[in-house]
């Protein structure tokens, strides 16, 4: 590591202090909220260079929480290897299988859901009347031999019977039939193969992207979706070894998935830092080329000792995420033209996990190469520069009396030789409250809050689920933003919206 990407101990407090601050007294919330210039944005930059003002944003978010469900995700390890993934926990548990060398074939399980969401800022506007089935099937070949196969098809009629959106919005979101996870896993000794389109999931956190690398993610609703909506599948060939208390995972995606992001003017897209006073304009995007050149592959070892589960991993892939370029066009009239493009980035982690009885300890962090910024210098060629960054997260899950779950999360990006001139500060911090409460049997209800340390900047997610017949859930909740204009959570703050779930699980 170079001299110059050395991190004091400080920023590291930092939000630390923060977390602990917001649990002893309400004082804290206030001086939060001091910083109003901008999401993640640390120090106002210097005025004479940066034409967008005085707020430092980040054009590229922190992987922060989606809406998940209250216990841990169980997508990893051997069990989940040859098990049911996440996605298929709200449907009736199966009876005991049949032996190794027998094979079988599963019936037709999933969910039916249909969602509404209204729009209250103004213009009050409907924004999803959607209805989705997803279904899958999974079963035994024998010899060792497992395989599964998942598809799921929306259609939101929001687009068809109101013009609020443009029509290439439209076109991308209205109808959409897609492949899950579709495999086959072969079990032999101590090793286990899985091929084929597959979850893959190396985080530890609730609800936080930190560790979750290889995954990608439909973004169309930001990270509002549930987990099993919200992640794409990758096409994978991954091979995993069990010795005692030791797990290899040896992975390679050959043909990558990558974030859906939208189409501008979509309701959550995630614009690029506007150039007052020209046009903008946005490119489709430009997804590498489907070659081994662009595959992705990676290393993930993990162990259990003492009670401690630790991991550490290495992953070369093409982003995920897109990075906007930028190209200005002087003439006839100022214009901004940006490109979503995706670079090799490498990544380097680990995570760890303790189990305290009543409390649940969880870290992670990953140190990310070749990613890169948007730029506020206009002399910029192409508005970006690459910058390493070391993204970390801890976290407290406590099991409280009366079926209560609090989780506590405090996260933070460093970056490494920080070009003074890209929207976030060198040090951008966070935290999130997760508060979960069992009414009765039937009746649950959940809030959970992310809010950046640096600035007020910050999204509300109060939601009340009613599992009122057997297979039958009912959720209303509604999405608070708060923020700057171009804030991770304050670009939205027009987005603010309610909405109501319905779903049978079969």
């Amino acid at each position: 590591m170079h001299r110059e990407e050395k991190i004091s101990t400080g920023p590291f407090l930092k939000p630390l202090a923060c977390l602990l601050g917001v649990l002893a007294s309400s004082g804290a919330w206030a001086e939060a909220a001091l910083d109003t210039a901008g999401l993640f944005a640390g120090r106002a930059p210097r005025q004479a260079e940066n034409p967008f003002g005085s707020g430092r944003l980040p054009a590229r978010p922190l992987p922060l929480l989606a809406q998940n469900d209250a216990g841990a995700d169980p997508l990893s390890g051997r069990d989940a290897l040859f098990g049911d993934d996440a996605g298929d926990a709200a449907a009736p548990k199966a009876e005991p299988g049949p032996a190794r060398g027998a094979a079988s074939g599963g019936g037709l399980k999933g969910f039916l859901q249909f969602e509404m969401a209204r729009t209250i800022e103004s213009p009050v506007h409907w924004s999803k009347m959607l209805t989705r089935a997803d279904l899958g099937s999974q079963g035994n070949l024998g010899n060792g031999i497992k395989w599964k196969l998942g598809a799921r098809i929306d259609y939101d009629a929001v687009y068809s019977l109101y013009d609020y959106y443009p029509a290439e919005v439209a076109r991308d979101q209205r109808a959409n039939v897609t492949l899950r996870e579709n495999y086959l896993d072969i079990g032999t000794g101590d090793w286990d193969f899985r091929l084929g389109r597959q979850h893959v999931v190396w985080g530890e956190m609730v609800g936080l992207f930190f560790a979750d690398v290889v995954s990608a993610r439909d973004m169309r609703e930001f990270i509002l979706p549930e987990f099993d909506t919200l992640r794409i599948p990758q096409w994978a060939a991954r091979a995993e070894y069990f010795k005692d208390d030791f797990h290899a995972e040896l992975l390679w995606i050959p043909v990558a998935s990558y974030d859906e992001i939208g189409k501008p003017g979509a309701e959550f897209y995630p614009y690029a830092p506007p150039v007052p006073g020209a046009n903008i304009q946005y490119r489709n995007e430009v997804r590498p080329a489907r070659t081994l050149a662009n595959g992705n592959y990676g290393l993930r070892l993990s162990s259990l000792s003492n009670g401690w589960d630790y991991s550490a991993f290495f992953y070369s892939s093409m982003d995920t995420t897109p990075t906007f370029y930028r190209e200005i066009v002087a003439t006839p009239q100022p214009t901004v033209v940006y490109e979503a493009r995706h670079d090799r980035i490498k990544q380097f982690g680990g995570t760890v996990a303790k189990d305290f009885g009543s409390v649940v300890l969880k870290g992670e962090a990953v140190y990310t190469r070749g990613r890169s910024f948007n730029v506020l210098r206009l002399a910029d060629a192409d508005g970006v520069v690459p910058q390493n960054t070391l993204d970390w997260a801890l976290g407290l899950d406590f099991s409280l009396p009366a079926d209560t779950r609090l989780n506590l999360q405090v996260f933070q990006r460093d970056f490494f030789s920080h070009d003074p001139d890209i929207i976030p500060a060198k040090h951008e911090s966070g935290y999130s409250i997760l508060l979960n409460h069992k009414l009765s049997d039937k009746l649950e209800a959940q809030a959970l809050w992310i809010s950046s340390i640096n600035r007020t900047d910050w999204m509300l997610r109060p939601r009340v689920t009613w599992n009122f017949e057997r297979n039958w859930r009912l959720a209303v909740g509604a999405d608070f933003f708060k923020g700057p204009p171009l804030g991770l959570f304050g670009r939205y703050d027009g987005r603010d919206r309610v909405y109501t779930e319905l779903r049978y699980s079969f």
